[in-house]
């Protein structure tokens, strides 16, 4: 096959790159299927019309005016691995003409449940706090040590949003006998029943909850929606983890619930990132932090990939793309979160 015959992948990842999302294995098949013009991401209006006019797909979301959408007649698809949806391009043009933008955000599922896990026992039979006692010399023994300690096994749950992050995390809860109650108002009722869950109001969901998982996208609706009142409903000493973005709290509340003693916590996003060294997050008792990492696993990031390459087999074939998952009319202008900075 000549470099002329194969179809143009115009290539704008950031933050990600191509050596990042692609194997070894993977990359070779892209460059053998594709050509591939590298470019920068703010700058697509730039390129020149013997690359634009041929581009049958973007790898990344680079914002897109309608006039350079006007100079790309053969675009199939935009294949955001950023994978967050990024209200940066004029989506009803894209719908109209039929173009795919399609998001590899579910790769991340599996290893920001699990993590989400490891934060619900840590809070539960205090794990961090006994480490760092036991380090320091100050370890109490025995049931000494397990005086606010709590079993998640058997426990109450409420999950906030019901996506491919809450599936996950429903699966990765499922050997636990809990009860699980989950508030999302874009699902229905019979999709949370067939998930073995109770779909119930976000009233239920905090006070009803000995844990309480967060892992709804921020949107134009729901930007810290949970705040002072949300928290003080809770049970006190329940467990607060949030996994999404955290433009759904407000996160000084947050902080407030936690340092007044009311809940515990755990989170993997902040409001700033990275955070500034005298945050007063950083030292805060009864809040377990991470730094943005839950999902960012190399085999997550290979997947990326596999999915972008499957994709596009289908749609060189005249096949609709069925590994990513695809934005929607009806909600993809509603998204808010905020692009990732670091991988």
């Amino acid at each position: 096959m000549t470099n002329t015959e194969r179809p143009l992948a115009i290539s704008a990842p950031e933050p990600r790159t191509l050596d990042l999302i692609f194997s070894d294995r993977a990359r070779a098949e892209l460059n053998a299927k594709y050509e591939i013009v590298e470019a920068d991401p703010e700058n697509i209006a730039g390129l020149g019309d013997d690359v634009i006019g041929k581009a049958r797909y973007i790898i990344g979301q680079p914002p897109l005016s309608a006039e350079t959408l006007g100079r790309m007649p053969q675009l199939r698809s935009i294949l955001n691995v950023e994978s967050n949806l990024l209200n940066n391009m004029p989506y009803e043009i894209l719908f109209q003409r039929g173009i795919h933008v399609v998001t590899t955000g579910q790769v991340f599922a599996e290893p920001v449940a699990e993590i989400g896990l490891g934060f619900a026992l840590s809070l539960a039979r205090g794990i961090v706090d006994a480490d760092v006692a036991f380090r320091e010399g100050n370890e109490l023994w025995g049931g000494e040590g397990n005086t606010s300690a709590r079993l998640l096994s058997g426990s109450e749950i409420g999950i906030v949003g019901f996506g491919d992050l809450g599936k996950a995390l429903r699966r990765v809860l499922s050997g636990f006998r809990a009860r699980i109650r989950v508030f999302d108002p874009w699902m229905p009722r019979s999709i949370l029943e067939e998930n073995s869950v109770e779909a119930a109001s976000l009233n239920d969901v905090l006070t009803q909850s000995d844990f309480v998982f967060v892992v709804a996208s921020v949107t134009s609706e729901n930007r810290g929606f949970l705040g002072a009142d949300a928290f003080a409903s809770m049970r006190k000493g329940a467990a607060f983890i949030l996994l999404s973005r955290a433009d759904v709290v407000d996160f000084d509340a947050l902080i407030a619930a936690v340092a007044a003693g009311h809940i515990v916590a755990a989170s993997d996003v902040y409001p700033q990132e990275p955070l500034p060294s005298d945050h007063p997050v950083r030292s805060l008792k009864g809040f377990i932090r991470s730094a943005h990492r839950a999902g960012a696993l190399d085999s997550a990031f290979k997947k990326m990939g596999d999915m972008v390459l499957e994709d596009m087999d289908l749609m060189d074939r005249g096949l609709p793309p069925m590994r990513c998952k695809r934005a929607e009319r009806e909600t993809v202008s509603r998204m808010r979160s905020k692009p990732v900075s670091v991988n």
